[in-house]
């Protein structure tokens, strides 16, 4: 399908997924980054991101001054500068609460913002991970009030579930196929084309968007499963003193062996989006056995890899309490600034239950933001002291440069929790 010549994008949310997204299209059409956080427009509009997933010079050569530009992008947090705008597309998160509910509150407000511009004829894709039947039953009901406008006569609606793997450089939203669907057939085509458009791995039309947000949700919820069976062989393994990853390179010679390894599952995907399909499924009346478990599993790895820790370092004669560990890392994952759902904090909370002073450098983390979210300090300089134990949480490539004998004492423990240091590290999950 041919696109119209007028497309005007609005992106709303330009964080890890909004941005990457906003910046592709701009090099295209003319887009409107939309967000609420002031200092964050202010900084993207003057050519920096700070979550480092569009180096600054990328950004700079899409980035214009003026709303009247055919292509480029303009950042704003005026929801009058979106109004002209044809097709909105919805990047904000969808997380969870406190016991592990789906919070949509994010979803309900950026709903009521796109409603108060829309138009007949607009279209409104989301791209934030849900369960099956949150676009058309949660939020175009919110679009429909906020607009006044009748779904699938004068608006319409379209799922594309992003795929950005925050940090990675290699796989950026082009690169990736792109998965499309739009609340009519003709729209689907519509939605399709334009992503189509500027994604240069192509794209897969799905039937119905409902198909769309469930082909995402088990996306993750399939990784974390996949992740909970190899931390639970590291569990067992640990118990008959045998390498795990060892094994697992054995087991890796098989032609369809599926390479996951151990580890701690955080970050605002693999860790989160498993309970969106859970609680659906719960409304229909079935009580998933499986996703829950291996949610349950990874949870519990935070307070495992202390126990290890703990248990290493009275194996080596170390003075459990009041012992000083210094934590490598605290985001998420590798190379990246994303603190969100960080599973490190579980480490680091149960290793101060044992009496622990745990000192966190992370070169790359907002430390007001940790402070703000964990209540936890953090140093991005690498600290000049010795300590009783150096514990390896996050991979960053700066980490793997360190000379960590200049941070040792004459026992100090090197434990290894994303199994990279090799035979420098005394353990590793």
């Amino acid at each position: 399908m041919k696109l119209e010549n007028n497309v005007r994008i609005a992106v709303i949310g330009l964080g890890y997924v909004g941005l990457p997204l906003a910046r592709l299209f701009a090099t295209k059409y003319s887009v409107i980054g939309f967000d609420i956080n002031e200092s964050r427009v202010s900084s993207l509009q003057s050519g920096t991101d700070s979550t480092l997933e569009v180096e600054d010079n990328v950004l700079q050569k899409v980035l214009v001054k003026s709303l009247n530009e055919e292509k480029g992008l303009y950042c704003t947090t005026s929801i009058n500068d979106i109004k002209e705008c044809n097709y909105y597309i919805v990047t904000v998160p969808t997380p969870v609460d406190k016991n592990n509910r789906p919070d949509l509150t994010p979803l309900y407000k950026s709903s009521e913002t796109v409603g108060k511009v829309l138009k007949k004829g607009d279209v409104v894709i989301y791209e934030s991970t849900v369960y099956p039947g949150v676009t058309e039953e949660q939020c175009v009901p919110v679009l429909e009030k906020v607009s006044g406008l009748k779904f699938n006569e004068d608006f319409f609606a379209g799922y594309s579930p992003e795929r950005i793997n925050p940090g990675d450089k290699e796989h950026t939203v082009e690169k990736i196929l792109k998965v499309t669907s739009g609340s009519t057939p003709e729209i689907g085509l519509k939605v399709d084309a334009l992503y189509k458009s500027v994604i240069t791995a192509g794209t897969h039309l799905a039937p119905t968007i409902k198909v769309a947000e469930a082909a995402k949700v088990i996306e993750n919820s399939q990784r974390d499963i996949n992740i909970a069976f190899v931390n639970e062989l590291a569990k067992i393994f640990n118990l008959m003193n045998i390498d795990t990853q060892e094994v697992l390179t054995a087991a890796a010679t098989k032609w369809n062996f599926l390479p996951f390894k151990p580890g701690l599952v955080g970050g605002h995907c693999i860790g989160v989006d498993p309970y969106y399909l859970a609680q659906r499924a719960q409304e229909f009346g079935y009580h998933p056995e499986i996703i829950l478990a291996g949610r349950r599993l990874n949870d519990s790895m935070g307070e495992y890899v202390a126990s290890q820790i703990v248990k290493l370092m009275i194996k080596k004669g170390i003075s459990v309490n009041g012992a000083n560990l210094l934590m490598f890392g605290i985001t998420f994952k590798e190379n990246c600034p994303d603190v969100r759902n960080t599973k490190i904090v579980d480490v680091i909370k149960a290793l101060k239950d044992y009496g622990i002073t745990v000192t966190v450098f992370d070169p790359l983390a907002n430390i007001e933001e940790v402070e703000r979210e964990y209540k936890l300090e953090t140093v991005n300089i690498l600290p000049k002291e010795k300590f009783d134990a150096l514990v390896l949480g996050v991979a960053h490539s700066e980490f793997l440069e360190i000379d960590f004998s200049n941070l040792q004492k004459d026992k100090s423990l090197i434990y290894d929790v994303k199994g990279v240091l090799g035979s420098l590290a005394d353990n590793r999950l």
